[in-house]
Parts: structure tokens; sequence; C-alpha cells
């Protein structure tokens, strides 16, 4: 576990809606909830796959995915690697029920996105305000959690479970993620699959709302993001590691995507710790 974080809950509980815990977890345990939680509970996997089941569901469980399950709702889950990063926040609030309502976010779900940076901002801006102030820090996470549930209703752009998901997707976002180091085309990528380039790329873009190329560059790029903040590497290394043929590219496809330059990034990530 990397850490979780919960609260002394005081005065907090007058609000409408306010953070109960949160927490990431590197190597996250097997899970069995038969009665459920207590509270709505929103998850997503940012490295890693595992399976979730529920209902009677065997759904996988990839990066970039997010899991809404609401309160007392039986459900299990369990890595599929040695390491599967999970982060989950648990609101709670006598206002929750109907935040939740206006959100359309009713029914349990599965939602693939082709990044998670944004989500992933507002849990660490949520975690530094815990930890940065012992006196309202928990007021500063609460206003925070706001903006979260209201990105994480934004970022879902399809609201189908994910177990309904075409098979050859699933198949290529998998293929994607464990060969992101290597040279991969849209031919080997099919060939995989088993589908046609125009089946593949129509799948991508209805589900997903990208090509199944740039799917693939904005998850070297996830990877990038990662070693920059968390190593010592070099632009070359961290090229060469993600599956960018030079360095140079990695950064015109850094600058692309990110809006600014991958030093840029790690001067600003380290500017936060």
């Amino acid at each position: 576990m990397i850490f979780c974080d919960y609260p002394i809950i005081g005065s907090e509980k007058e609000l409408p809606v306010y953070l109960m815990n949160m927490g990431l977890q590197q190597c996250q345990d097997h899970v069995i909830r038969r009665n459920g939680y207590p509270c709505p509970q929103i998850l997503f996997c940012t490295k890693g796959s595992g399976t979730l089941l529920y209902e009677n569901k065997k759904c996988l469980i990839p990066p970039n995915t997010v899991l809404y399950l609401p309160a007392d709702f039986p459900h299990e889950y369990y890595p599929d690697e040695d390491v599967w990063n999970i982060h989950w926040i648990v609101p709670a609030g006598d206002a929750l029920p109907l935040l939740l309502g206006n959100l359309d976010m009713k029914e349990p779900g599965i939602f693939h996105l082709t990044e998670t940076t944004r989500l992933e901002y507002l849990f660490r801006s949520m975690h530094d305000a815990l930890h940065s102030d012992n006196l309202l820090g928990n007021y500063r996470a609460s206003g925070l959690l706001y903006s979260f549930l209201v990105e994480f209703n934004l970022c879902i752009s399809h609201r189908e479970s994910g177990s309904t998901y075409h098979p050859a997707l699933i198949k290529a976002i998998d293929y994607i993620n464990n060969h992101y180091q290597s040279s991969i085309t849209m031919e080997e990528l099919c060939s995989y699959c088993g589908v046609s380039k125009q089946h593949l790329c129509l799948l991508f873009r209805t589900m997903l709302h990208t090509r199944p190329m740039e799917y693939a560059a904005k998850r070297r790029i996830q990877v990038a993001k990662e070693l920059l903040t968390g190593t010592s590497m070099t632009i070359e290394q961290i090229a060469a590691e993600t599956g960018f043929c030079t360095a140079s590219y990695f950064c015109k496809m850094f600058k692309r995507y990110e809006g600014i330059t991958a030093i840029q990034f790690k001067r600003d990530f380290i500017s936060t710790v």
C-alpha cells in the first residue's frame, strides 16, 4: 500500500458532501464484499490489470479504467498481475444521493477512458490538502471532491458497462498495454485481434473517441509521466523505455498531448512535492 487517508471526521459531517476516505494501493489485494461497501466508491486503475466480479459478470480492469460502485453493492475484485495500482475515493454526506443522481451516477459502471490525468491531479490535490492543513484539510479536500465528481462524470463518454465492450477492443487495449515499449503497427494489432483495420478503428472511435495508434501514443505518454516523476532517467532513456523511436519524437508527442514539454512537466511536479 502506498497510502490510505482516513480523515478525522468532525463538523465536516455538516457539509452536504464530504470525503470519507481515499487511498492508493500499489499491489491491490483480493477484496470480497458480499454485502458491498456502506458508501459509494469510485476507483480507477493507472497501472497493471485486475478483474472485477459482480452480478455474475467478470470484467477486465486495465489501466485508464474507472469503476463506480454504489453503496451496499456486492462485488469482488482481484489483481491479474503483481502490480495493480488502484486509486479509490469514498464520498459521503446527506446530499450525496441527490448529487450523484444529478450526475446520472445511479448504477454501477465500468468505464474505459483514454487517460486519467485530470482525475489523478484532483486525487493528488485532495491527498495534499489533507496532509498540508491539520485543521481545515478535510474541508479543502471535500471542496476538491466536488470537482473530482464532476470531472469523473465529464470523463465518462460512454455509459455502457465494460462487459459490453467488443472483445476485439479489449484485446487491442491489452496488447497495447503489454507492448507499448516496442513498435506497434496497425497490421500486427489487427492480426492479434482478428478484425480488419476499418473495424478496429470503428471500435476505438465509437467506444473511446480516439484512434488505435493515438491510444497507443497516450499510453506511452502516461508511462513516460510516471518515469519522469518517479525516476532519474534521462529523456533519451525514457523515450527508449516507452517505445518512441527517438528522443526528439518523444518530446514532440509529449508536447502535443500534454501542452507542455517533458522537462517542464517534471519541474512542475517537483515544485508541488
